[in-house]
């Protein structure tokens, strides 16, 4: 009966001493190392814009535009400031000031102008080159008369 209760223990710390072993052998041997993050372009997509088109006195619809935009990623985790905002600010204030956009007399849009002018207002506004391009993923009109509320 004293064998099996000192092979027990004997098992047991066997068992222990292993497990402490195998623990502290793979936390020496496996500290991570710093990677540093991908470098390269990365993509941001901003949220939907909803800008107003008033003529005649009164809002006679809404340009919906979704619009995605590259810039370096190493720039983008630096940025003290969110760049999505001035993207968006830009952006509104091109469409909303932009007389060419007349949606009851349809003609082609220029949307390589827009694109181009707001690419440069924003970098300009920034000091940097940090966007490298802005694409259009959704540029529609929705006339007030659609809108349900």
């Amino acid at each position: 009966m004293i064998k099996n209760i000192v092979t027990g223990f004997w098992i047991c710390g066997i068992t222990l001493a292993s497990c402490y072993g195998a623990v502290t052998y793979s936390a020496a041997k496996s500290v991570p190392e710093k990677k540093d993050y991908l470098v390269g372009l990365q993509y941001k997509k901003l949220p939907v814009m909803n800008i107003p088109i008033i003529a005649e006195g009164s809002v006679q619809g809404y340009v919906v535009a979704n619009m995605v935009f590259t810039a370096d990623a190493q720039t983008l985790r630096e940025m003290p400031v969110p760049v999505e905002a001035f993207l968006q600010d830009e952006a509104f204030r091109y469409i909303y000031s932009d007389n060419t956009l007349d949606f009851r007399k349809l003609s082609r849009y220029d949307v390589t102008g827009m694109i181009a002018s707001v690419k440069f207002n924003v970098n300009k506004r920034l000091n940097s080159e940090i966007v490298k391009e802005i694409m259009i993923e959704n540029f529609n009109f929705v006339d007030r008369a659609d809108i349900r509320s």
